[in-house]
């Protein structure tokens, strides 16, 4: 009992700190921000806020990196006979139904917040680049326990690349104002299309 009360207060300092940062970056932009304001403003010591996030960059996307490994887990974990696309495709739209962030499809606060952060905050591009890379990549070494290298490597890129649309384009719309609930059947009927594209390019070589 005492291990979980311990495990759930790191939880909420860290949320404290995530929320913090996120809202002071929003008032006055990513850059104009130090560590150091941010624990002031969360009320602890600045190296309580490092030891929970290394970076302002950890502060920013630390959440959705972690889901860098998401679509190799999925398609490791799929049922028996469900191919890998099926798997992917049923993944995410759970994820819509449940406005997860990593759809894009999500207009809570501070997901928003964030959002409009990474867009107008070009020093966080590289990194998240970088984790979108990551993400590819080792959708790709999973891909390749069923197919050719090479063949796995470029179902991964156009996954990748299917996905991103999908988000960026939810993204946008929640960024403009438009509610999430109003947007999910569209959002649905969008992620349906480029699955049925994916599956119609991919289907032979992931068959499994």
């Amino acid at each position: 009992m005492e291990s979980g009360l311990r495990e759930r207060k790191k939880q909420e300092t860290r949320r404290l700190l995530w929320e913090t940062a996120i809202r002071l970056f929003a008032e006055r932009g990513f850059d104009n921000v130090a560590m150091a304001e941010v624990a002031a403003a969360a009320n602890v010591s600045k190296t309580t806020v490092f030891n929970y996030f290394g970076s302002k960059e950890d502060l920013v996307l630390g959440p959705a990196e972690e889901h860098v490994d998401e679509p190799a887990r999925v398609v490791r974990t799929r049922a028996p006979g469900e191919s890998p696309l099926a798997a992917l495709r049923r993944h995410f739209l759970t994820a819509l139904a449940e406005r997860d962030p990593s759809t894009g499809l999500s207009d809570e606060p501070n997901v928003l917040r964030v959002q409009r952060l990474i867009t107008r905050t070009p020093s966080l591009t590289p990194r998240l680049f970088v984790a979108l890379a990551r993400t590819q990549e080792l959708l790709a070494a999973e891909l390749a326990t069923m197919t050719e290298p090479r063949v796995a490597r470029l179902a991964a890129a156009q996954i990748a690349a299917a996905r991103m649309v999908l988000v960026t384009e939810n993204r946008d719309r929640m960024l403009a104002g438009e509610p999430a609930d109003m947007i999910y059947p569209l959002a649905v009927t969008h992620a349906n299309q480029a699955f049925d594209l994916l599956e119609q390019g991919l289907a032979n070589p992931l068959t499994p």
